[in-house]
């Protein structure tokens, strides 16, 4: 097992280096950094002195790659590339164009959004078991077919939707929560209860028709039906057996996501008004601030390699077979 893992970091790895010299391209070469400044300053009618200043100012005024004009190891070492993108390899993320840590901003912002993703994730997990295992309880039955159709007309509606209609209906007509905001402490619940109400929601019909898939092939195998055959109960045989069984499919896709709780909901934190890392790295893109949004885009590669790695050695625990593969 151990040699199965450290192959899987060992591509991790090398995943998070192209993803950071695939944005280093992204950011550099197709969009230059006179482009950058262009859009900074404000239009594309901008002298070239206020270009040629904006860059001085930012760092962006030397070589990509190989600095011809320097000797020995400043040729690859005083370059836009050493300064701005190998740094990221050691999470160091330098500062904003506007001069601010972008690591004091991100420890800043990752407990708002933690704060809203976790009880959506582990609420929104329940919630969706247990109604898929109640559609199935009931397979083939009225309730079952309108169970079905809930989940197909819930996973059809855009995420927009539920937050514009909860703030309506929740905030403007029954005023049980406010519009946007954030406190700390025990108000806390106040602000986030109806994003999180809005989360489950849209959460609810593409992973509870997932989960209704899962439980009625594992209700179809022989081993379901020899216990039936037995005289369980069929709530027994469910959580019991279906359950149990169908765990594997869902504990992996469950772990995949769980890095990437801390980058928190672009949208949901911008229409919320909740300062986590999602509305910050809108605002970051708003503002056209690239040393930003690059570092997002990193860290947001890491949480996924890393989220795929904890995927991984979650598949050999419940499942030994694959590490020989």
């Amino acid at each position: 097992m151990t040699g199965y893992i450290l192959r899987r970091i060992v591509y991790g790895v090398l995943i998070v280096i192209g993803v950071n010299l695939f944005t280093f391209l992204l950011f550099f070469a197709v969009n230059t950094p006179d482009d950058m400044a262009r859009l900074a300053i404000g239009g594309r009618r901008v002298s070239a002195d206020a270009i040629e200043q904006w860059k001085v100012q930012h760092g962006y005024d030397k070589p990509l790659f190989v600095n011809a004009a320097a000797a020995g190891a400043d040729k690859l070492t005083d370059t836009i590339f050493y300064e701005r993108s190998v740094p990221l390899l050691r999470f160091d993320f330098g500062f904003s164009d506007a001069g601010r840590d972008i690591g004091y901003e991100i420890k800043q912002r990752i407990g708002p959004s933690l704060a809203l993703a976790i009880p959506t994730f582990l609420l929104g997990m329940l919630a969706s078991i247990a109604f898929s295992l109640l559609l199935v309880y009931f397979r083939a039955t009225w309730l079952d077919f309108w169970g079905v159709v809930l989940c197909v007309a819930l996973l059809s509606i855009s995420a927009l939707f539920y937050i514009i209609s909860g703030q309506y209906l929740f905030a403007k007509l029954l005023r049980a929560a406010p519009y946007s905001g954030f406190a700390g402490g025990w108000d806390m619940v106040h602000f986030l209860a109806l994003p999180v109400v809005v989360a489950l929601i849209a959460k609810l019909g593409p992973e509870a028709r997932f989960y209704r898939a899962l439980f009625l092939e594992e209700a179809g195998k022989d081993y379901v039906r020899t216990a039936r055959a037995k005289g369980l109960p069929e709530r027994l045989v469910l959580f019991r057996h279906v359950l149990r069984n169908a765990l594997l499919p869902i504990l992996t896709s469950s772990v995949a996501v769980i890095p990437l709780l801390f980058m928190g909901s672009l949208i949901a934190e911008s229409f919320f008004g909740i300062p986590g890392l999602g509305s910050y790295t809108i605002d970051a893109i708003n503002a056209q601030d690239f040393s930003v949004v690059r570092a997002m885009v990193f860290l947001g590669s890491v949480l996924y390699v890393i989220g795929l790695l904890l995927a991984d050695i979650s598949y050999t625990i419940a499942d030994p077979r694959v590490r020989m593969e």
